[in-house]
């Protein structure tokens, strides 16, 4: 059964942005909220840089070790509201170190470049539709986040293909399930929602 939720946006909103898998969640949860976002994001960013540079310059064999790195630092960091000055910066950080990590991995092992674009795409869709599904006030499903595998499942998923040396089919295994995934859930959500929901949602805030 499809759940459409046509609910206000809460002030929270940006932590529906991170799109946390349930592995980032998990950690979270053992901090219990108390850890802020943005300290351990940019030294997972700076740590995950050096790790996609020295894995572009030939050393691939530390370069997949970057989701874990990322995981750790970051997944704490998870459940925290999100409501400080800038923690708004969090949800592009996790986007440009998925993103560089998919494509540095890809590069760095010979994938074909059309294989790259179509993860990087089946992810940037499900961001952008996660996006445009809080400004009209349609709430995705809660098993969303799970069926997609979260930034840190994509990325550790790849990793493990790399690590086994199965780069290629990799990619093009985890294409073809993410836009699978992605295109059927948009699909059949955006089917289900009232085309009056949305404006009637818009309407109550300018009240």
């Amino acid at each position: 059964m499809i759940s459409v939720h046509m609910v206000p946006v809460p002030r929270g909103k940006v932590v529906a942005y991170r799109d946390d898998g349930p592995l980032s969640r998990g950690m979270g949860m053992l901090v219990a909220g108390q850890l802020p976002p943005l300290p351990p994001l940019a030294a997972a960013a700076f740590v995950t840089g050096i790790l996609l540079l020295m894995g572009m310059a030939g050393a691939g064999g530390l370069a997949v070790f970057a989701p874990l790195v990322t995981l750790l630092l970051a997944g704490p960091g998870s459940s925290h509201p999100h409501d400080g000055r800038y923690d708004w910066m969090a949800p592009p950080i996790l986007r440009a170190i998925e993103y560089s990590f998919i494509a540095a991995c890809g590069f760095a092992y010979g994938v074909p470049p059309v294989l790259i674009f179509l993860v990087l795409g089946a992810a940037a869709f499900h961001h952008y539709d996660l996006v445009y599904r809080m400004r009209q006030r349609v709430y995705p499903p809660p098993w969303l986040a799970a069926l997609g595998l979260g930034w840190e499942g994509r990325m550790l998923v790849l990793g493990l293909f790399a690590l086994v040396g199965w780069v290629t089919g990799g990619f093009a295994l985890l294409a073809a399930y993410l836009w699978g995934a992605f295109g059927w859930e948009s699909l059949t959500c955006w089917l289900a929602a009232p085309r009056t929901g949305a404006r009637a949602a818009e309407a109550g805030t300018q009240d």
